[in-house]
């Protein structure tokens, strides 16, 4: 099977938005991903009044260490929950009067840890309607900096948030955390803002973010490990097939690529080298107990493939997932019932138990991109599977049907 083609990481793309926006100098960032949520981060910038160069394989950013060049502005934030967390706190670094506002769908999603976090730090934000929540507007005068205390058990977007913050406050950033999710989603912020020349410490569960800036680099993005999990998962449920994806290997960023890990437990082959990932089919897919706290965003991409498994799939300590674009928890269970497939819900886990062959059946999608990337992959096993919204994958991946069309007609001599 050739190698496929992923495009760049969403998280590692907005992260180095943020960085080269706030660095001092031209940064060139390489291959970044290209969807809506990444060009309505690109947008935010340059309505807040950042140059922002959009060519096809590279964009530029002039960086303006001491915030926007505007002094007031409206942002839209799209559907992105990383446009809508970071770019507030961006620009709080400024002096000026900012409005964010958001799709209803962003609009539902959860701000308050953070927007609390900031007001403790001095940041007039005020929001229009439930408290917590987008609209909300930034009367920017600087951040001084100082200890705060955070709870990112919701989201690690939060203390990424500040991190990216604390070189631009006046003193620096002591960030107390009392719970954390996805941690590895944090390890990326800390790996990055190295890059860009700040080192971040850490004394117990405390973050320590010294003031001083960031300077410019060129920084190439690794394809997006979230969006390579469909592509090895139809690899694990297809006997024989291989699929590998390069510049995803031993030194990639983003602690998504431990679901191949999954897929080896369940009995797949796993080779990941320095150059890249291949998973293999073996033709066995065994039942397991897994905890999904740390790669929640493939929590879906498993759920879709459990059941071709040989026996029972419980995933735990996913709570979170019940606060993403939708209810992620509750949208398996639903789509995978429809399928004709038992399925058992908690608080925080999942569990899908294999019986009769799945029968196919319009999968609704509630505008999570990774409902419809998941259940495209057990589409590849179930024929007469359909989408309501197929179009919502433009969030993170424009051309993933195409993608996948292209990768099941590989795969089809050995379903």
């Amino acid at each position: 099977m050739p190698a496929v083609d992923i495009p760049g990481s969403k998280s590692i793309t907005a992260r180095a938005l943020f960085l080269a926006a706030a660095a001092d100098g031209v940064t060139t960032l390489v291959r970044p991903l290209r969807s809506d949520d990444t060009e309505g981060f690109a947008e935010g910038l340059v309505r807040l009044g950042y140059r922002v160069g959009r060519a096809p394989e590279a964009w530029q950013v002039d960086g303006r260490p001491q915030g926007p060049a505007v002094p007031e502005a409206e942002v839209y934030c799209r559907d992105g929950a990383t446009t809508a967390r970071f770019l507030p706190t961006l620009a709080a670094t400024g002096r000026g009067t900012y409005r964010f506002d958001a799709s209803p769908q962003m609009r539902r999603r959860p701000l308050l840890p953070l927007t609390r976090a900031l007001r403790d730090l001095g940041v007039d934000l005020r929001h229009e309607g439930a408290d917590g929540h987008h609209p909300l507007t930034v009367v920017a005068k600087g951040v001084e900096g100082g200890e705060v205390v955070l709870d990112a058990g919701q989201s690690s977007q939060y203390l990424t948030a500040l991190l990216l913050l604390g070189p631009l406050t006046r003193k620096g950033l002591r960030i107390r955390v009392t719970d954390l999710v996805s941690v590895p989603y944090v390890e990326i912020t800390i790996a990055m803002m190295r890059e860009f020349g700040v080192e971040v410490g850490r004394e117990g569960d405390v973050f320590v973010v010294p003031p001083g800036g960031y300077r410019a680099t060129t920084y190439a993005i690794e394809p997006d490990a979230s969006t390579a999990s469909y592509f090895f998962a139809a690899a694990a449920v297809t006997p024989g097939a291989e699929v590998t994806v390069p510049g995803l290997g031993t030194g990639a960023l983003q602690g998504d690529l431990g679901f191949v890990d999954v897929l080896r437990r369940m009995g797949a082959e796993v080779s990941v080298g320095a150059e890249g990932t291949t998973v293999r089919g073996t033709g066995e897919l065994r039942g397991l107990t897994v905890n999904m706290r740390d790669i929640s965003d493939t929590m879906p991409t498993l759920a879709a493939i459990a059941p071709f498994a040989d026996g029972p799939v419980r995933i735990e300590d996913v709570a979170n997932t019940r606060v993403k674009e939708c209810d992620r928890l509750e949208a398996c269970a639903e789509n995978l019932r429809r399928l004709g497939v038992e399925v058992g819900t908690g608080p925080d886990w999942i569990e899908i138990r294999p019986g009769a062959v799945p029968a196919g059946a319009e999968i609704k999608s509630y505008g999570d991109h990774r409902i419809v990337m998941s259940f495209a992959v057990t589409g590849l096993r179930v024929p007469g599977i359909a989408f309501d919204d197929p179009g919502c994958v433009r969030k993170t991946f424009p051309g993933f049907h195409e993608a996948f069309a292209e990768l099941g007609e590989g795969l089809g001599g050995r379903r």
